[in-house]
């Protein structure tokens, strides 16, 4: 998988330190962990800076003729592609099965777009801290960038 030419595999991991808190996200393309990038907040959250991680890998690869293989440790990130939240919460005007307001809409928005304008872009779980190194690797700078806010 992350050795074909056809799918570009990328790692993405979000950290916080206390929620709302400092945070931090990175991403690192499998299976060398190069290119990669991050960043972080002063003031977010786990949830945002999953989405940020996840959002930025795409961008950075927005043009690359290859399919892209998004794998993080974040249900909400996943399951918001793989079991089409993002279509139910389009055709309720933004709001959750709660009919409560979608959380990080601002994110969310433009993300989505951008996977539905690229296409070819597959989401898959992977569990956290389980000894996957490249899930270790985007999680050690993720919780670097947290702890520097």
């Amino acid at each position: 998988m992350s050795g074909s030419g056809d799918i570009l595999v990328i790692y993405t991991d979000g950290a916080c330190s206390g929620n709302p808190g400092p945070g931090g996200w990175a991403w690192a393309v499998a299976p060398t962990g190069e290119p990669s990038g991050s960043g972080g907040e002063v003031r977010t959250t786990n949830q945002r800076m999953e989405i940020t991680a996840a959002w930025e890998a795409v961008r950075a690869f927005a043009d690359d003729p290859r399919a892209i293989r998004i794998v993080s440790d974040s249900n909400y990130v996943v399951k918001c592609f793989n079991d089409l939240w993002w279509r139910n919460w389009i055709a309720r005007g933004w709001k959750n099965s709660k009919r409560e307001p979608v959380a990080n809409r601002d994110l969310w928005e433009p993300f989505i777009a951008l996977v539905a304008e690229r296409g070819r872009i597959d989401f898959e779980w992977v569990k956290a801290h389980s000894g996957d190194p490249m899930n270790d690797l985007v999680d050690r700078i993720a919780v670097a960038h947290s702890l520097a806010g």
